[in-house]
């Protein structure tokens, strides 16, 4: 067990090293740099030797590899210095979005799960009847729609139903606190997004839980369980669903850390401004250091989610040996 968990980390090392070198050169292809981006942003000419000393401050003005090696190595520091934009820490500015999109995440996963393995279940169990035709289209509908235009359409169906209720429309708080501040203001504010979010999810979800639970079910230690006089319900439950579990995890945890990089689209619907937005303004002003330290978290969120996952699979089916 230990070998393989020591194995399993030296793996993250080249997929580590080797998005770093990725964002590296890609950043560095984009035509523009910081220094365009703040000094000639308002049209006006900047002289060579301003633009040179910006660039002196910034690290720019030494060898692509020479600045690679710094990047590296302030990542194995844990230290990835100030925004070329802002001028603040980066771990301070990663840290007012983190808790946020993090808190999102948390959020949106329970209620994906609580809609999709029932209903992925009851697909499987009702095959081809009317029942597993509404779990599938549900399911199409949710994969279909965008999670956006479904949060727009949430906002715009709670404003009009609120309107008439009270008198006078209602909208979600738009300044973030934190839950342990002010636990009612912080659910009205991202229970909204959590079920548009929950919903695109959930439907990925449901039609994973029913393809592996309608496999298991044509198992044959399945049908011996019948055989033997057990009931449908515990055949289901523990030999049907807990074998069916394993591909359910695993994307269970590449949704989640899907969703630590950040929804956009969803996050400037609801006004929420978490890492996926900090990510696409880093991104538009060229600033190097501060796309670089968000890449690689959401890459490091995606590593240790799938080793999370990996290690989970010797809990989750008894036949899996890590020796």
């Amino acid at each position: 067990m230990y070998k393989y968990l020591f194995k399993r980390t030296l793996l993250m090392v080249p997929t580590l090293l080797g998005a770093a070198l990725l964002v590296f050169a890609l950043m560095r292809l984009a035509p523009g740099d910081i220094c365009v981006a703040t000094l000639m942003g308002d049209g006006m000419p900047v002289s060579e030797e301003a633009m040179q000393t910006c660039r002196a401050n910034h690290g720019l003005d030494v060898s692509l590899p020479e600045q690679f090696g710094n990047f590296v190595w302030n990542i194995v520091r844990l230290d990835f210095g100030q925004s070329m934009w802002t001028g603040r820490s980066i771990g301070y500015e990663v840290g007012l979005r983190f808790e946020l999109t993090l808190q999102l995440a948390l959020m949106t996963i329970p209620v994906a799960v609580l809609i999709a393995i029932p209903l992925g279940v009851i697909a499987a169990v009702k095959q081809r009847t009317w029942i597993d035709y509404c779990v599938r289209s549900f399911a199409i509908a949710g994969e279909a729609i965008p999670s956006f235009w479904l949060g727009i359409m949430i906002i715009i169906g709670l404003l009009i139903a609120t309107q008439s209720l009270l008198g006078e429309p209602w909208m979600p708080p738009l300044d973030y606190r934190p839950i342990w501040e002010d636990p009612l203001y912080n659910l009205s504010q991202l229970l909204l997004p959590a079920l548009a979010t929950g919903y695109r999810s959930s439907a990925i979800l449901t039609r994973m839980t029913r393809s592996a639970m309608l496999e298991v079910l044509r198992e044959d230690y399945v049908r011996t369980a019948r055989a033997k006089g057990m009931r449908e319900f515990v055949i289901r439950k523990r030999h049907a669903l807990k074998n069916a579990m394993l591909p359910i995890i695993t994307l269970i945890g590449m949704e989640f850390a899907f969703l630590i990089g950040g929804l956009v689209v969803t996050e400037q619907v609801f006004n929420l401004n978490g890492l996926g937005q900090l990510l696409v303004d880093a991104v538009e002003v060229h600033d190097y250091t501060m796309t670089e330290a968000l890449v690689m978290l959401i890459v490091l969120a995606f590593v240790l989610i799938n080793f999370v996952v990996d290690i989970a699979y010797g809990w989750l089916d008894p036949r899996i040996r890590y020796s």
